[in-house]
């Protein structure tokens, strides 16, 4: 009998060769339920409900494009396939954390900008820097880079056309660095099947990256198919294994953060019930208003202190930023029990009261007794130190002394004892947006607070958000239903 050795016989290729295709059309047909999948997850409430329009646009085209590409496939097609769709999976893995908010763009490139003669900066749209994901993290604008490649073909310096990690990490921190109001503040590279140790080496020497620090939600991107026998297969994608690093742009150090939490700065803030209603018991605020501004971080900073302060100086407090929309839907009549008294009015005499503002009025009155906003406002702000500036402060006393009643403005005046008011300090990245009827200048200081303290703003004004998520800018904000002041 003949030996072969190690000579492959003709049957023993076109055995491979059969293998090999079904092993390939296997894979497609996995990665058409990954398609499928990940367009589920991009439709699902959760992530649906923090996705700007233009964000799922653009998440959707991109699976249904794989999804179309792989449709396409035959059985005598290449035996390699080059997939995209684990990029998506990481991608809306990341968009999926409690952590990342005001999401304004994926999967976009950015311009890079140049300074001209004169110290201004102008974008050139055709030098151009691909981001995955422009957000706010953790109370920060951050972009993030993913990669989904195998951990052995991400190389250093690059070769055979491929510029390589560095390059590539080179150019973003230049868009990062130079870009007019898209500026971030830290790059987060995200290798969702981790990153070589030499290479990870690299990285932190030359770029001054760390780990995150920061823990993701270890839900698994998973789905499942349909066997025979009513049998379903379960198939979960994890990252465990993920290598996850910060590069901070401005160069500031994560450990100059970490000294700000002092028994000193601590000492300014107080939770739990105040004594400042208490100390007016002549004063009958309804039972609603008291608890939600009773539960609010009261800040013991004198005015000078409050002048002084930095950003950084309460990285680790949990602030949020009104704007005015906000106070006087603490202090409306709709809101603290008025809404019985209004209905018990007559049609004309609402309509000669509020004039134009009748509709406007009567769908938050109809609102109001459906879901009552201080409830709904009182799981936002517990715990909280809230912050407003003095543009805010002054705008809320204007219109409580036109068009509040006595009732609105005894709440008024107490609800300002328990703000910390900071200076009108409007944020770079926020003022270079381009002022126009959508982009007040007022409207632009006010959010400029909230972005400088790293601090999401509660609003009604949507417009503003929506034009400011037009321009690609990540900002971070919480959405409440309007109010008006009724005169009570």
């Amino acid at each position: 009998m003949a030996l072969t050795g190690g000579i492959r016989t003709a049957e023993e290729d076109g055995e491979t060769k059969a293998k090999s295709t079904m092993e390939v059309d296997a894979v497609a047909e996995l990665s058409k339920e990954r398609c499928r999948a990940v367009l589920g997850r991009i439709r699902s409430p959760p992530l649906c409900a923090k996705l700007t329009e233009s964000c799922k646009r653009t998440l959707q085209r991109l699976a249904t494009s794989e999804l179309d590409f792989l449709l396409s496939l035959s059985s005598s097609s290449s035996s390699s396939l080059s997939l995209n769709i684990g990029q998506l999976e990481a991608i809306i893995y990341i968009l999926q954390q409690s952590s990342v908010t005001g999401v304004s763009r994926v999967c976009k490139s950015i311009p890079l900008s140049t300074e001209t003669g004169n110290g201004l900066k102008e974008d050139h749209c055709s030098k151009r820097i691909h981001v995955d994901i422009v957000c706010i993290f953790n109370r920060e604008p951050v972009w993030f880079i993913v990669s989904d490649r195998n951990k052995k073909h991400i190389s250093w310096d690059g070769s055979h056309g491929n510029k390589g990690l560095r390059a590539r990490v080179e150019q973003v921190l230049d868009a990062a660095r130079s870009s007019l109001m898209l500026k971030p503040s830290s790059v987060i590279l995200f290798f969702s099947k981790g990153l070589d140790g030499i290479v990870r080496k690299k990285i932190e020497d030359q770029f001054g990256a760390s780990d995150l620090g920061v823990e993701f939600s270890q839900f698994d991107f998973q789905f499942s198919e349909e066997l025979e026998d009513e049998w379903v297969n379960v198939h979960a994608r994890s990252y465990h294994g993920a290598c996850v690093l910060e590069i901070k742009v401005d160069d500031i150090s994560v450990n100059g953060r970490s000294r700000l939490k002092c028994s000193a700065k601590n000492s300014f803030f107080k939770s739990g019930r105040p004594v400042l209603l208490e100390e007016q018991p002549e004063i009958n605020f309804s039972k609603a208003f008291y608890s939600v501004i009773s539960e609010m971080k009261v800040c013991f900073l004198d005015t000078k202190e409050v002048e002084s302060a930095r950003a950084e100086d309460l990285f680790g407090e949990d602030l949020i930023n009104f704007d005015t929309t906000a106070l006087i839907a603490l202090v409306s009549g709709i809101s603290n029990g008025g809404t019985h008294k209004l209905l018990a009015a007559s049609e004309n005499e609402l309509r000669h009261r509020f004039k134009s503002s009748y509709d406007f009025v009567f769908k938050q009155v109809m609102s109001e007794l459906d879901h009552p906003i201080l409830v709904e406002l009182a799981n936002v702000i517990s715990g909280k130190m809230v912050v407003i500036c003095g543009t805010v402060l002054s705008e809320f006393k204007e219109l409580v002394l036109m068009c509040g009643g006595p009732d609105e403005k005894l709440r008024a005046e107490q609800l300002v004892k328990y703000l910390m008011v900071v200076p009108d300090h409007p944020s770079t990245r926020m003022m270079g947006l381009p002022t126009t009827r959508k982009l007040a200048l007022k409207s632009k200081v006010i959010f400029s607070t909230g972005d400088h303290w790293h601090a999401p703003t509660l609003t009604a004004n949507m417009g503003f958000v929506r034009a400011v998520s037009q321009t690609g800018m990540s900002l971070s904000t919480i959405e409440h239903r309007p109010r008006a002041l009724t005169g009570d």
